[in-house]
């Protein structure tokens, strides 16, 4: 009985949040879309870093329709509002329409199902199984397991999620092997560092109040590995290790040059206040005045073509898995 009611209130969210078709949504590519739902960014100039992911995804499938959603409540409604700034609008021209219109996950899952798309496919944009991740997860295992009486009208014939870039628990897709992927896709950050005598350095997020730590660690140890004439850091903005625990780390090497870069799809708030901001209370102030000399990137992981065909690796393995051809 508790089943049978939570799929009915799943059923009816999900029907809450549909808009009705036009004629044209009816899909002819057998029904087939993509949802590639990212944390979102309310910085115009960081979007490159959501955009350029989106179009290599579409690009590989040109007749599979590939749908931005934010995760993130807050941002989301920040353009919502601009919606109405003609001002705002003027001024960047280059943020495309649909970005001001831009929906959670559930509608635009809703949306696509409601115009004729019953098997899709939502790729996350996030860099970690995190709070992000496991939220939508919970999401997409409640939707996708909406099951009528007559199964002919079960809403979705498949609804099944992908994997973050730095990969899952399980032995299926190792994500030590996701890690690996990144660090390879990251080559040029390594290449830059050794041309400037630098240390490398991430500012990754995080998570106060979940280990993710271990996983960023690995990575840096992935990437000490694969280039060892440059010195790999990663720091979180949440969680361990934070920059305190790395500063001792830095001065025990004793480094002199950082290169600072974000570990994060797009370089929006964080990185150009807390990573690379003029304010005493900014990653790049704190080093300076600890005497190093700092240069900073300023560049979404998203924004690089390697990195982000890492979502489209995940994205064919998620389809293949499930039987899924995608045109």
């Amino acid at each position: 009985m508790h089943s049978f009611i939570h799929s009915v209130g799943a059923l009816f969210l999900l029907f809450l949040l549909c808009q009705p078709a036009q004629a044209g949504d009816i899909p002819e590519t057998g029904g087939q879309a993509v949802v590639l739902a990212a944390f979102g960014t309310t910085v115009p100039k960081a979007l490159p870093g959501i955009l350029n992911i989106r179009d290599r995804l579409q690009r590989q499938y040109p007749q599979t329709p590939v749908k931005i959603a934010f995760t993130s409540n807050i941002v989301r409604r920040v353009w919502q509002k601009r919606r109405g700034d003609t001002a705002f609008i003027k001024e960047h021209p280059g943020v495309p329409a649909d970005i001001f219109t831009v929906q959670g996950p559930l509608a635009t899952i809703a949306n696509l199902q409601d115009a004729g798309y019953r098997t899709i496919i939502v790729q996350p944009g996030h860099i970690s199984a995190g709070e992000e991740y496991l939220d939508l997860a919970a999401s997409i295992d409640a939707l996708g397991g909406i099951r009528t009486i007559k199964a002919r009208f079960n809403p979705f014939e498949q609804l099944v999620l992908s994997r973050p870039a730095m990969g899952t628990a399980g032995e299926q897709h190792p994500y030590a092997d996701d890690l690996t992927l990144i660090a390879q896709a990251l080559a040029g950050d390594a290449a830059l560092a050794e041309k400037h005598g630098s240390t490398l350095l991430y500012m990754a997020h995080g998570n106060t109040y979940m280990p993710s730590g271990s996983a960023y660690l690995e990575f840096a140890a992935i990437m000490n590995r694969l280039y060892p004439r440059v010195k790999t850091y990663i720091a979180l903005v949440e969680g361990y290790p934070s920059l305190d625990d790395t500063l001792p780390l830095l001065e025990q090497a004793g480094v002199g040059k950082v290169l600072l870069k974000p570990f994060m799809t797009v370089a929006g708030d964080h990185t150009l206040n807390d990573m690379a901001g003029d304010e005493p209370e900014s990653w790049k102030s704190i080093l300076a005045a600890k005497g190093y000399e700092v240069m900073t990137v300023p560049r979404g992981l998203g924004e690089n073509d390697a990195f982000a065909d890492v979502y489209l690796h995940h994205l064919q393995q998620t389809a293949s898995d499930n039987g899924i051809v995608l045109h």
